[in-house]
């Protein structure tokens, strides 16, 4: 029987024994793992609600622009990407935030040892998963951070597109309450142009249309 930190049981007996030789600790592992990552659903992030009611979690975030590669695909710089492979990126890419936590984009100081807290999440995050798992989730967050393929150049303009629209149709309320000026956003967001340029001239309208609605600063 397999028994997580809390005492609870994480295979049931019966289930157990139907369990072929060889696979039962790697069942384990990866119920543990399903247990662990859903602490993400506690992380907060500076972005609010499109009601302006809360913060929303990661999970949240990790969900919304997963489901946004389905409906925005059409305007990836490079149309023959694997999309199923951006939506694997964009679904484990903030799972590090359990151990990291969510550095604001325009935290200069946080920033400053963010890929070193990161680095440390993913190492033990990621091995808790059977081996030939946690080599493809390490290898999938890498490609993300890297940006060196069409696949995660279009996850990570689908992960700036995502807040801007929060920021932008909250009239602006986590950019004012940071004093966000317009310049920050505009080099927050240029790497949306390398995966999609479409939707970087749509940013630089909702940019400038905030400017002139007093959303956001010059």
């Amino acid at each position: 029987m397999f028994i997580d930190s809390g005492g609870e049981k994480l295979i049931a007996q019966n289930f157990e024994n139907d369990l072929r030789p060889g696979k039962k600790d790697r069942f384990k592992q990866q119920i543990e793992f399903i247990l662990e990552v859903d602490k993400l659903k506690q992380v907060l992030r500076q972005t609010i609600l499109m009601d302006k009611s809360r913060q929303e979690n990661s999970a949240e975030h990790s969900w919304h622009i997963a489901l946004t590669v389905m409906v925005l695909s059409e305007y990836a710089r490079d149309a023959d990407i694997d999309f199923f492979r951006v939506m694997k990126i964009l679904l484990i890419h903030d799972l590090i935030e359990i151990d990291a936590g969510d550095t604001y984009c325009y935290d200069d100081q946080g920033r400053k040892d963010q890929g070193q807290r990161e680095k440390f999440a993913a190492d033990r995050i990621f091995s808790i998963l059977p081996p030939d798992q946690a080599r493809t989730f390490r290898e999938l967050w890498d490609e993300f951070e890297d940006r060196k393929t069409p696949e995660s150049r279009f996850a990570n303009a689908l992960d700036r597109v995502q807040p801007l629209l929060h920021n932008y149709f909250t009239r602006g309320q986590t950019w004012q309450e940071n004093d966000i000026k317009s310049d920050q956003v505009k080099a927050r967001m240029q790497p949306v142009d390398e995966g999609a340029p479409i939707l970087w001239e749509y940013v630089r309208s909702l940019i400038d249309d905030a400017v002139k609605k007093g959303f956001l600063s010059e």
